[in-house]
């Protein structure tokens, strides 16, 4: 593995010691502020930090910056304490105490620094064919909107459902992924949250 130059190192030391600090890393834009320098110079510093494999960076997120090794003090796995919701009350807020059914800690890739989340145990065979099964702990990051396509937790006259999400005209449809459930139009309905992973034991 290839060394690093000095100004690469101190960046290296930031990012470390920014996630130590604040559980999540941080944005291109504050390690320039930091340093006082461009963007592009920020960019290129992190590319070359990655090729030498000092980072790993996702380019489809935000603060998706890891420390793999080198910085000042290398960096715990990120955990998260993640609500397990059991039987959801009428009229009840989803994360009432109510509606608790204990909590699960997950690590990095199930969950990310900066995101909430919550998880459902999977009822019913009406996602089958999304690869979700009846047992499944299906691990949801909190969202109020969605994108067609998407498979999403909405709120549907106080009852919970885990639906492929498509925007229609004048109506939302809740597709469900198998051909023996019928699909779901409704006008009124509320998006709680993404579906993120699913986590199966055996």
């Amino acid at each position: 593995m290839k060394g690093i130059t000095d100004r690469q190192q101190e960046v290296l030391n930031f990012i470390s010691d920014f996630t130590k600090e604040n559980e999540y890393p941080p944005t291109v834009r504050e390690i320039g502020d930091h340093f006082d320098i461009s963007l592009r110079a920020v960019q290129d510093h992190i590319a070359a930090l990655q090729k030498k494999g000092f980072l790993s960076l996702s380019q489809k997120r935000s603060r998706s910056i890891r420390v793999l090794h080198g910085g000042n003090a290398e960096p715990n796995p990120f955990v998260s304490k993640v609500p397990l919701l059991g039987t959801v009350a009428a009229g009840k807020p989803l994360l009432c105490e109510e509606n608790l059914d204990g909590y699960v800690n997950l690590t990095e890739p199930f969950v990310r620094p900066g995101k909430s989340y919550f998880a459902l145990r999977v009822r019913g065979q009406s996602m089958i064919n999304a690869g979700i099964l009846e047992g499944d702990l299906a691990i949801v990051e909190q969202a109020e909107v969605a994108a067609d396509g998407q498979i999403i937790v909405a709120v549907i006259d106080d009852a919970i459902t885990l639906k492929r999400y498509y925007k229609e005209a004048d109506r939302i449809r809740l597709h469900p992924e198998n051909p023996a459930f019928n699909e779901i139009y409704c006008t009124d309905v509320r998006v709680v949250g993404i579906l993120s992973n699913i986590v199966r034991t055996y």
